[in-house]
């Protein structure tokens, strides 16, 4: 009896959890009928938590907004504010009159080598069906081929102004639609972890930085991933190059998540020649063929290998089905390594590491033109849907740029969140297009399933969005909010300015519409040009200040210039409830101390699953 009467209590209990899930799920969602045609343009701690692996109960929010049913985000003004750098505790003066319950308080390093407008929201509900409907005959699914760069910056492509040459995609880009309002996460494994699993990390427990080489630690089990999800819809489903999603057990590695096969390294780095991780006596191969490791690639380039690879994917494929080809190169994260030929035309470059770089970038830029050759050669291109990103901004100490948008990888700034995003291939409708819809690497989970006729039935509630009426057919998008991340494990950065509301010292970002809200400490806030660049732009940024409020207009200040936060109290307070409605519905971070098991032992030892 008592054990009924348990057992009555814990589905009540997970059926409030549910309810709960699902109302701030629904509580905002951007609405067709208000969507704007013309959108604007827009890496451990101390602290660490271990409890069990991700056992915290879950709810999910899709789009959440504020704690009030409709409201309006002010359009900017065109009078300037306070400078975006300052680092003064100067009281936000407004006339405002704060929100009820809301009081006002007083207050890595790797060696550098060379080798030879719309403002309006409103309350849409999802429909209760999921089971979304095939877009197309089933033996005409598009094939779907996926390229991640890896730290690659946001201003190092040649249609970005860059002189750094990238004639492949440059055409690819043109002759598709350009994504120039699409974001991604500041560091490696949440970019990837949102791709594949359609969800913020908040939600999957992986909020503060990365998954490291000895963490036991990975990409939740309880939710199928986007290969999964495109496999229960009829497609061969592989993975080249970069995981970096946890492999501590067998079970957490590509190829028992969704991918039919998967060559590649399972760290977030490595030397390019030798794939392998670590330093010295201490560095062990990774790169397997699924699980077999493999060892005689030593001297192959990691960009070449992997392009080759990719291609021997595409002419092994059974073309009676559709494929979804996920290519996530190594490149250009560092070390700066790259053959000499690629690095040669740059040599006016006096800065080593950006001509490295440089060079790293070609190399990649030459392999994306080869993979879509084979896709040709093959008669795939036409009924092709091809997507490029990169995961993060670049890294200016390892050559890379994002300038003139402010910050770097790690960072919550425009530069490490803004990502470069191309999509390409015949069977797009739409050409030589730009998109300035507010669109999210969490968003291609949803928009590929549906795209290949598939449901999302057995997944958790997303985060992610269909976007393919808006890439596609250039319609308005359905995105209007979204979450950069919460990280309450980062350490904190001055005091909370207001009671009742999110504690500003913790570090997060959102963005509602045109405004972009920034708290606690974002990381590196310089604007920092590209060494041959004549620009003599302020390094100033303090580290150690105070300050952790910030607030842009990213439609009207794109290189965020000019914080809005002193002038525009009653935004802020209302952007801190919509980070609040976030945080309570995420999950506890899950970050664990790394396990000395995890350390591949002998000459011949390799990285892998220990457990």
């Amino acid at each position: 009896m008592a054990s009924s009467k348990a057992t009555v209590l814990s589905v009540a209990f997970v059926s409030l959890m549910l309810v709960t899930t699902l109302e701030v799920a629904r509580k905002y969602r951007k609405s067709p009928s208000s969507a704007s045609t013309d959108q604007p343009p827009v890496e451990g701690s101390e602290n660490r938590i271990t409890d069990a692996l991700h056992q915290s109960s879950e709810i999910s929010a899709e789009d959440v907004l504020a704690k009030t049913s409709t409201m309006t985000v002010p359009i900017e003004s065109t009078k300037e504010g306070d400078p975006g750098d300052s680092t003064s505790e100067t009281s936000m003066a407004d006339t405002t009159e704060p929100r009820q319950g809301v009081t006002e308080t007083t207050e890595n390093s790797e060696e550098v080598i060379k080798v030879k407008q719309v403002t309006h929201f409103e309350i849409v509900l999802p429909d209760e069906e999921t089971t979304l409907e095939p877009t197309d005959d089933p033996e005409r699914q598009p094939h779907i081929v996926f390229v991640l760069a890896d730290d690659y910056g946001h201003s190092d492509i040649g249609y970005h102004g860059s002189w750094i040459r990238t004639p492949v995609m440059d055409r690819l880009a043109a002759a598709g639609v350009k994504l120039e309002n699409y974001y991604v996460q500041p560091i490696c494994t949440p970019t990837r972890s949102q791709l594949l699993s359609g969800r913020y990390q908040i939600h999957t427990g992986l909020q503060h930085e990365i998954i490291y080489e000895g963490q036991p630690n990975g990409l939740p089990l309880d939710s199928p991933t986007l290969a999964d999800k495109l496999k229960e819809s009829g497609y061969s489903t592989h993975m080249v190059g970069k995981w970096h999603l946890g492999f501590y057990k067998r079970e957490y590695m590509p190829h028992y998540r969704g991918f039919d096969t998967f060559y590649g390294m399972l760290l977030g780095h490595g030397n390019y020649f030798t794939h392998k991780h670590g330093r010295k006596k201490n560095a062990f191969i990774d790169l397997r063929f699924n699980d077999q490791i493999i060892r005689n690639e030593t001297g192959h380039y990691s960009t070449h290998l992997f392009t080759q690879k990719a291609i021997d994917v595409i002419k092994a494929h059974d073309k009676s089905k559709p494929l979804f080809l996920y290519l996530s190169y190594q490149a250009v994260h560092g070390p700066v390594q790259v053959p000499e030929a690629y690095e040669r035309p740059y040599k006016h470059i006096k800065n080593k590491a950006r001509r490295g770089y440089a060079g790293m970038v070609a190399a990649m830029d030459e392999g994306v033109g080869n993979l879509t050759e084979a896709l040709k050669e093959a008669g795939m291109w036409d009924n092709t849907v091809f997507v490029f990103s990169s995961d993060n901004g670049g890294r200016l100490s390892k050559g890379g740029s994002n300038y003139p948008l402010r910050g770097e990888k790690h960072s919550l700034w425009e530069g490490g969140v803004k990502s470069i995003g191309f999509v390409s291939g015949g069977r797009l409708k739409q050409t030589g297009a730009v998109s300035k819809e507010l669109i999210h690497v969490s968003d291609w989970f949803p928009t590929l399933v549906k795209l290949a006729g598939g449901h999302l039935n057995g997944t958790k509630p997303l985060d992610g969005v269909d976007q393919w009426a808006a890439i596609n057919e250039g319609k308005p998008g359905n995105r209007h909010v979204l979450l950069h991340n919460i990280d309450p494990l980062r350490e904190r950065r001055g005091k909370a300015k207001f009671r009742g509301t999110f504690d500003s010292s913790i570090r997060a970002a959102v963005r509602v519409g045109d405004l972009k809200l920034i708290t606690g400490n974002p990381d590196n806030g310089q604007w920092l040009p590209p060494p041959e660049s004549d620009s003599r732009e302020s390094r100033r940024w303090n580290p150690n200040g105070k300050k952790n409020l910030w607030l842009f207009n990213i439609t009207a200040d794109p290189y965020e210039r000019n914080d809005l936060s002193f002038r525009r109290r009653s935004d802020v307070k209302r952007m801190l409830a919509i980070l609040q409605d976030f945080q309570d519905s995420a999950v506890e971070p899950y970050y664990p101390n790394n396990d000395p098991r995890a350390s591949p032992t002998g000459q011949d030892g390799a990285w892998g699953p220990w457990q």
